[in-house]
């Protein structure tokens, strides 16, 4: 089922369910694709995710990663469907440029917003003032303690590095033994680039868009991290200390772990056989076709899938919206994901099956029990959704909710 829809300034949007039951809507002002939302589960009607931006971001992106929040979301039992957003833009662009062609986009897409069916956060080339003037745009305001900053980056980082330990100790590897490359080194491979090196994990090699570095001796992390915060992806040409190399290059480093934190499907079946590390663990969202992953697991490597190794994004994103300290989120994480990637990954040996072929139908299954008790929540239920929704608005203290928050991500995580 599809349909066609003007919604002024020669900005078409095209609408459709999918067999899948994905409902696809494609902006477009003449022949020029402007972008697109893939809503792919909601729960009581409502779905989240990231806003990306790149000047080519295609509808299949778009609609795997929405399929990969919904995952995200059963895997952690949080009640919020799947969705994601791609915006066909240059993210360097002036700011005018930039804010001009989201506002036109978000008009374009007003339905979904207004009504709440998609709620949009920052993601890959967006921020929360690219999120807040889109909304403006469109007359959606804001609840007091809505799309605050949360550090979600913070957050992924550091279930990729709680996922990457528990995979090291399941091989019989020790930490300051291992050396790591990190493919991408923005917000997710920086952060995760620190965590690795306070825990005396070896850096060898990061990348950018740009070009890699590696030095087998290690990088000095604290200088990555001060040059990236003046140059962004100009660290690759700005650090001495190290070798140039290509992206490609990075791929087929003896290194014991790799983290792939850039885009989507860098590893694929024409490299995949060229990979040397023995663990695979995600600090981006679908960065591995299915393909590649078949062959990493036939060469006997460890993958983490991504909505297992860096679903922290939305977890603690989720547990500083209810105002727990990050002392608490991170120790949270540590108990309940880190015990989970270790039982999924002895589940996996035990079966002699890939770490997805647990992880998808648990994630799977723990969804549909979500949406079965959203569509006849209990009086406990009720009261939780009002609580939530009146400290949404600013009404309920944080130090309140706080209280309440452990407990109930304890059992929901369980």
């Amino acid at each position: 089922m599809a349909s066609l829809l003007r919604v002024g300034d020669c900005v078409d949007v095209h609408r459709e369910l999918r067999d899948d039951n994905q409902l696809v809507c494609t902006v477009a002002r003449g022949s020029e694709v402007m972008g697109c939302v893939v809503v792919d589960s909601t729960v009581c009607g409502i779905s989240r995710g990231g806003l990306r931006m790149s000047t080519d971001v295609s509808e299949a992106e778009v609609r795997g990663l929405a399929r990969t929040m919904t995952l995200k979301c059963g895997f952690l039992r949080q009640p919020q469907g799947g969705a994601k957003a791609g915006v066909r833009f240059n993210p360097e662009a002036p700011l005018a440029e930039r804010r001009q062609h989201l506002e036109a986009f978000g008009r374009a897409i007003a339905p979904l917003l207004i009504h709440r069916i998609f709620i949009p956060g920052p993601d890959m080339g967006t921020d929360d003032t690219d999120i807040r003037a889109m909304l403006d745009a469109v007359g959606v305001k804001l609840k007091r303690r809505e799309l605050r900053d949360t550090q979600s980056g913070q957050y992924t980082a550091a279930t990729v590095f709680i996922s990457a330990k528990r995979a090291i100790q399941h091989l019989g590897l020790t930490l300051p033994r291992c050396t790591v490359a990190i493919e991408g080194f923005g917000k997710v491979g920086s952060a995760l680039a620190s965590l690795l090196d306070e825990a005396n994990v070896k850096v060898v090699a990061i990348s950018t868009e740009r070009g890699a570095i590696t030095n087998p001796h290690g990088l000095n992390v604290k200088q990555l991290n001060q040059l990236a915060d003046r140059v962004g992806s100009r660290v690759v040409d700005y650090y001495a200390d190290a070798e140039r190399i290509s992206c490609a290059e990075l791929l087929e480093l003896p290194v014991d772990l790799f983290c792939p934190c850039a885009t989507h499907h860098s590893l694929h079946a024409d490299n995949a056989h060229r990979v040397l590390a023995r663990i695979i663990c995600p600090g981006a969202n679908n960065p591995v076709t299915a393909e590649a992953e078949k062959i990493l697991f036939e060469r006997g490597l460890v993958y983490l899938p991504d909505f297992v190794a860096n679903c922290g994004g939305i977890l603690g994103s989720t547990m500083a919206f209810a105002s727990m300290k990050r002392e608490q989120i991170i120790s949270t994480m540590e108990r309940y994901l880190g015990d989970r990637v270790a039982w999924l990954l002895k589940e996996a040996r035990l079966r002699k099956v890939s770490p997805r072929k647990i992880a998808e139908p648990f994630a799977r299954q723990r969804f549909e029990e979500i949406q079965r008790t959203a569509a006849h929540p209990s009086l406990r239920g009720k009261l939780v959704a009002a609580g939530v929704e009146l400290y949404t608005r600013g009404w309920v203290p944080g130090v309140l909710v706080a209280a309440l928050a452990q407990p109930y991500f304890a059992k929901r995580l369980a």
